[in-house]
């Protein structure tokens, strides 16, 4: 079942859209970067409770600094000094992380009102068309965001992007999880698990180095269910510089086109479970290190400090500057598909 609603901002109108499943587990999407801003499923008793952080104000989700739930781009994460090249051609983004250009610049897709394509069902699709020269990329490119909600509460989600033009996309989406309840506190008491025996180094400012370093005997290691709390404060340069996880783990045994598990988190308290699969290369992984001071939640607080994890399946960050990462160069003629299925349980 789905419904339709809608509310007025200074941007624009936006549009909220509810789809219940049969059970009655739900999740809400919005037109502003084409976001979650609720996903309600059951616990281990049945009790539904919204796992998504998201704000009271719709109208809130717009220039908001944690990107909560919503699709950023054109280039989702870190492109070093906002300056790329395509054929010799040297393009310059908008910088706004430290020296560096996240998630396309201040004015993204993330911070943009899509327009809604279809909903219909179970589904709902949103479209975004970036005008050539937009935030300083090349080429008019149309991107959509195909969200399908099932009755076995799987979250299935499209992204899509065609180019008139040689351009550079990465598209992902950026919802903070708690699977005890989104007003619940810290997540870090929620356990999590990686299929990722490798992460990218940074350096100071968050780009990678370009290595693809074992996670073996680092706090990285999420090869096994962990606490995400349990080594966050560990004496570890990756962890000193994001404040927290905030780095991108390499998917093992990752192939074009193919789906394959990305991450596993857990609630030992609610027996929720969250599977996110993908096929994308890489999975970022960020615990709300800078959460503090968000807008008001819909339960009337600010978040804090850690309360949600993001777990952004995505290509690597500054892949446009690393020849030797996954290619995230675009052409006309090519469509650009990736996937990522949010499956929800219990145990």
């Amino acid at each position: 079942m789905i419904s339709k609603d809608s509310t007025k901002s200074p941007a624009g109108d936006i549009e909220l859209i509810t789809i219940s499943n049969a059970s009655g587990a739900s999740v809400v999407l919005t037109t502003v970067g084409a976001g979650v801003v609720a996903v309600n499923v059951p616990d281990s008793e049945g009790h539904l409770d919204d796992v998504a952080l998201g704000y009271a104000d719709p109208a809130d989700y717009i220039g908001d600094g944690p990107c909560s739930g919503k699709v950023p781009g054109r280039f989702a994460n870190r492109i070093a000094r906002g300056i790329f090249e395509i054929d010799g051609l040297e393009y310059h983004l908008p910088i706004n992380n430290g020296p560096n250009c996240n998630h396309g610049g201040p004015e993204g897709f993330a911070n943009r009102i899509w327009r809604l394509v279809e909903a219909e069902g179970c589904k709902a699709v949103f479209e975004y068309v970036s005008a050539d020269g937009e935030a300083g990329f090349p080429g008019e490119l149309t991107a959509r965001a195909a969200y399908e909600w099932t009755d076995d509460n799987e979250l299935k989600l499209e992204l899509s992007a065609t180019t008139d033009k040689k351009t550079v996309v990465n598209l992902t989406n950026h919802t903070y999880w708690n699977l005890a309840g989104h007003n619940s506190g810290s997540v870090l008491g929620n356990t999590m698990r990686l299929n990722a025996s490798r992460y990218l180094p940074t350096d100071e400012v968050q780009i990678p180095t370009g290595e693809l370093a074992p996670v073996a005997g680092t706090p990285m290691d999420f090869t096994v269910d962990k606490e995400i709390g349990r080594d966050i404060k560990a004496d570890f340069e990756a962890l000193r510089i994001g404040k927290g996880y905030d780095h991108c783990w390499v998917i093992d045994g990752y192939r074009p086109g193919e789906m394959a598990l990305a991450a596993v988190l857990c609630d030992k308290h609610s027996g929720r479970v969250l599977e996110i699969s993908t096929d994308q290369p890489g999975v970022q992984v960020y615990t709300g290190n800078w959460l503090a001071g968000s807008p008001a939640n819909k339960a009337g607080r600010s978040y804090d400090d850690y309360d949600g994890v993001a777990i952004e399946c995505q290509g690597f960050p500054n892949s446009p500057n690393t020849p030797s990462f996954p290619s995230t160069l675009l052409a006309p003629g090519e469509r650009y598909v990736r996937h990522i299925v949010f499956k929800f349980s219990v145990k």
